[in-house]
């Protein structure tokens, strides 16, 4: 008889408490989401668009705030994710910096110090001028630089994706074209609107508001192909319309990945908690609003093929940036 209850104690071990040992992993406490830019730009708007469709859906129990850490172009958030090894509460969301910050500066950080957990989409850019400027295409601008006309070009920061951009924009050409770096995406519209740049490379969110208002007007797109979204911007004109700068003679493309990272130290079932996570923010209404209120293009990628794109890009942003002479010495 003893030993039959044993095993029936056994059993129901076996059913209810082994069980309950082997659930996947939760969080336990607030997730927080770290932004290495000011509140109000692109990074930050992705990272309270995640917030919001988690808590809106119930897609967690854990709470999720996020918090802006700009200090030393996202360096600071960068150390800050390297330092929480371990810590499975902790995400990081990042672009291009996450390759371009260390590369121009020495900062003792990589990508792999991290444990990539999905890309959620990429970022594209254009070639964008003031609304009456003489230049029709992009070819118009370059052949002007290549007169030796000053070509002004802005953007966001110095050694960064702006820069780089404009930098292989004249090295294709083979024309000189100053680059005016300002503090961010916001103000480099203001200054092309006012016609003190001849042209600028924002990403669409950053000049939507200005071309609408028929102070800007696209160029071209520096992407492999035209993009999908068809509603129209303006009276005329879609996303769809705007001509790769293939179109019109331009080689060089580049897109900007928007990816989430967590520290490093943390198990396969915790970082697989958040790429479950991040798909069923993808399927949400207020994930695909914002895709097609931005116009990033839908990029998700997870697992080996995250860390494959990481490889490449890297690689490429680096091979760009000792050419262009970002590197630090």
């Amino acid at each position: 008889m003893e030993i039959k209850g044993l095993t029936l104690v056994v059993s129901a071990c076996a059913l209810s408490i082994c069980g309950t040992a082997s659930a996947a992993w939760e969080p336990t406490k607030p997730i927080e989401i770290v932004v290495p830019f000011a509140p109000g730009g692109a990074s930050d708007q992705m990272a309270r668009t995640i917030q919001g469709a988690i808590t809106k859906n119930n897609l967690t129990k854990a709470p999720v705030i996020v918090v802006n850490k700009p200090a030393a172009a996202g360096g600071e958030a960068m150390l800050e994710i390297k330092a929480a090894k371990g810590d499975a509460h902790k995400l990081l969301t990042t672009s291009s910096g996450l390759y371009m910050t260390p590369l121009s500066s020495k900062l003792p950080v990589s990508w792999r110090d991290f444990t990539p957990v999905a890309m959620l989409a990429q970022d594209e850019f254009l070639l964008w001028t003031y609304n009456d400027a003489p230049y029709k295409t992009a070819a118009d601008l370059m052949a002007a630089a290549k007169t030796g006309q000053n070509i002004r070009i802005g953007g966001a920061g110095s050694k960064r994706e702006d820069h780089l951009i404009t930098w292989a924009l004249g090295d294709e050409a083979a024309a000189k074209i100053t680059y005016i770096p300002y503090a961010g995406g916001g103000p480099t519209s203001v200054q092309l609107a006012g016609k003190h740049i001849e042209g600028s490379t924002g990403n669409p969110s950053e000049e939507i508001a200005s071309w609408r208002a028929g102070n800007a007007r696209p160029l071209c797109l520096l992407s492999p192909k035209r993009m999908a979204y068809k509603e129209k911007i303006t009276d005329t004109t879609a996303w769809s319309d705007i001509p790769i700068c293939a179109e019109q003679g331009i080689k060089f493309t580049y897109n900007m990945l928007r990816g989430m990272f967590m520290p490093g130290g943390v198990s396969n079932e915790q970082r697989d908690f958040y790429v479950d996570l991040f798909k069923k923010v993808q399927d949400t209404a207020e994930w695909k609003e914002y895709l097609a209120r931005t116009a990033l293009l839908p990029d998700f990628r997870s697992g080996a093929a995250f860390v494959e794109f990481l490889t490449v890009d890297e690689q490429r942003h680096k091979d760009l940036m000792d050419k262009a002479g970002f590197l630090a010495r």
